[in-house]
Parts: C-alpha cells; structure tokens; sequence
C-alpha cells in the first residue's frame, strides 16, 4: 500500500543549475537480480535503469516486493546468498574523482568493502536488526571511522560523540556508550544515520528509514536527513511506499512495479504530470486534506501478479483501467521520453496530450 501520513506539500521544490547538465554519481543500467526457488525463478528485479545526480535526493516508490530494496541491496552488493549475481552495469563516480563498476566487483572485495565504507552509506529500515546488539553505538562507529579513516581510538570516540551529536541525539557523550535496545526507536534510527555519514560519503542509501517511527519521530528524521544532505552536499537515494514522504524530501522520483521502473520524473511532475496510469492511481489513493473526508478512497482493482507468473506484455494491464486488449497484455511498452520525464506506458502520448489540452 502506497499513502501519505501528512497533506502533501506538492510543489514545493526547486531544481538547482537548471542551466548545466548536473554530474551523474551513480548509474544503474539494465540491472536484473534474479531468485531461483524450488518453486521458480523469481524476477525480483527486472531490468531496472536509473541515475543520480551529485547532490540530488532521488526518491524510488513502490508497493512491497516492487524491487525498491533489492535495487538498493545490489548497488552495495549485499544481496542474499541465495540470489544470483546481479546482471547489468552499476557504476559510481564519487566526488574524489575515483571510477568504480560495482557490479564487477566482488561481494567481500576489498575495493567493495571500501566503498560501502568511505563512499555510500545506508540508512536501514529496521536498525535494531542492522546494529550488532552486543556492541555499544559508540563503539560501532568508532570501528567504522579507524577502519576507514585511520584515526586513533581517542579521536574515533570524539569522532563517534560529534557525529551523535550533529543527528541531533540527546546527551552524545552519555548516549555513546548505549546499546541499541537502550535506546527508543528514533534514537536507534539516529545512531544508524550517524554510523552512515560517518565517513562523509557522496550517497547515502536510506531505505524506507521512517516506516516503523511514529508520525512526530517520522518528521523529525525527515528533517534531520534534509539539514544533513545540505550540509554534506551528498546524494540520497530515499526509498518508500509513502507519497508524502517523497513529496517532502525528492528532487526526482522513480515509481517502481513487479521489478521494474515505470515511471521517473521530478517530484512536481510526477504529482502534476503524471503519465503512467499506475503512478496515477498510486495518487489518486492518497487522502486530500479537506477534500476526501468522509469519502471512500479510490482503489487500484486486483492484486500485486504472484512473482512466479508475471502477466505477459505490461505487467500492470491487468489492474489497468486503461489497458487495451491486443497491445498492453501482448507488448512490453517501451520508455517513452517527455523532455526530463519517462513513462513506460503504451498510450503515454495521449496522457501527455490530454496535459496540454489543459494548459
């Protein structure tokens, strides 16, 4: 289920240097990661293509088991040991200049392990299960800092109470020396964010970091992670199921369905602009404050396909109110390009001409 826990604040973004053509940090092309099961091959991810921008936050949405955090689990190649090896390019250009192919890199490889450490963090959605239990916060990011960094151990305390500090944890030098299950779930959340800038990397991963916080917690981090991406000047790739999430904190958002990318644009087009029926009935479920009171919300007919028989041609026409029979459950659609917008829907040009009918 897609939603919004708050009014969505659309429109409320702006693009910096509209006029040069912004630096590519990370690029994913074609990237399939593929399950194989005593039942079948599951496609968890099924050709998936998308970039980021230095200094952008990208936001992915989707429904669970669209691919969003296996994507993200590819990039840093911590897929499950039963999946197969990730097909496709995944290429990363941090801000020191290096070059990597990350999908030419092996999981346990000193080069990737590097990487995940120095130049992309990862923000995880339950951080009681991504924080070792037996050690303290504190000592969890000060192992990260010498290892990556080379500091002492009297520097990579102080390191590891600055950083507490910055995501704004109350009482760092006390705090410190906590245990995870010391400590409430957004302060857990803030020690995971603090070990994931920790060593100032260009992207920073959050997958679906707020789902399990309450709403006033969920707010709090939101805005912590938005003062973070502007003091840093890092990318973040922000995955989630909630629209008012995306519309808070994304410059772009890529929609995913069963594996794939059906839809990318800048978070005002995507709101406004939206040409892929998918993404539009995504939206049209999202309660309007003041308007939808009282009024049953719209809902998207049928279920998620089961992974072991996706439908055949777009794998959305079943649920579709505007699929046609002959060419949406017998042809795969094509990307189709609107200036910085993309939408893999047959009948794209036709969303984008009732658009300008209306302007």
């Amino acid at each position: 289920m897609v939603c919004a826990m708050r009014p969505i604040p659309m429109g409320n973004k702006t693009m910096t240097n509209q006029n040069s053509a912004p630096e590519r940090l990370l690029e994913l092309d074609n990237v399939h990661v593929h399950f194989p099961l005593r039942e079948g091959l599951v496609k968890a991810v099924n050709g998936v293509s998308y970039h980021v921008n230095k200094g952008e936050v990208l936001g992915i949405v989707g429904e669970s088991g669209s691919g969003k955090s296996i994507t993200a689990r590819a990039i840093m190649r911590l897929l499950p040991k039963r999946a197969e090896a990730p097909e496709g390019r995944i290429s990363f250009r941090p801000r020191n200049g290096e070059s990597y192919e990350l999908s030419a890199l092996g999981r346990n490889s000193r080069a990737m392990r590097q990487v995940r450490g120095q130049h992309i963090g990862m923000i995880f959605q339950e951080p009681m299960t991504a924080l070792s239990p037996v050690h303290t916060i504190g000592a969890q990011i000060m192992r990260t800092v010498q290892l990556h960094m080379g500091l002492s151990r009297q520097a990579a305390r102080a390191r590891a109470i600055e950083l507490l500090a910055k995501v704004q944890m109350p009482r760092p030098n006390e705090l410190v020396d906590a245990f995870p299950h010391q400590l409430s779930g957004g302060m857990r959340q803030r020690a995971m964010i603090a070990l994931a800038i920790s060593c100032n990397p260009s992207l920073l991963i959050a997958d679906e970091p707020t789902t399990a916080l309450d709403v006033t917690t969920e707010a709090q981090i939101l805005e912590l992670l938005k003062e973070l991406q502007s003091e840093l000047g890092m990318a973040i790739i922000f995955i989630t199921h909630n629209f008012g999430v995306v519309a808070d904190i994304a410059d772009r958002v890529s929609v995913m369905y069963l594996g794939k990318i059906v839809e990318t644009a800048t978070v005002d087009d995507i709101f406004y602009a939206a040409k892929h029926p998918y993404t539009q009935a995504l939206l049209r479920s999202i309660p309007r404050l003041g308007v939808d009171q009282g009024r049953r919300l719209p809902t998207i007919p049928g279920m998620v396909p089961d992974p072991f028989s996706v439908p055949s041609g777009c794998a959305f026409n079943p649920r579709c109110s505007h699929a046609v029979a002959g060419i949406c459950d017998t042809q795969v659609p094509p990307e189709k390009i609107f200036g910085s917008q993309m939408s893999r829907c047959h009948f794209a040009e036709q969303f984008a001409a009732r658009e300008a009918a209306h302007v």
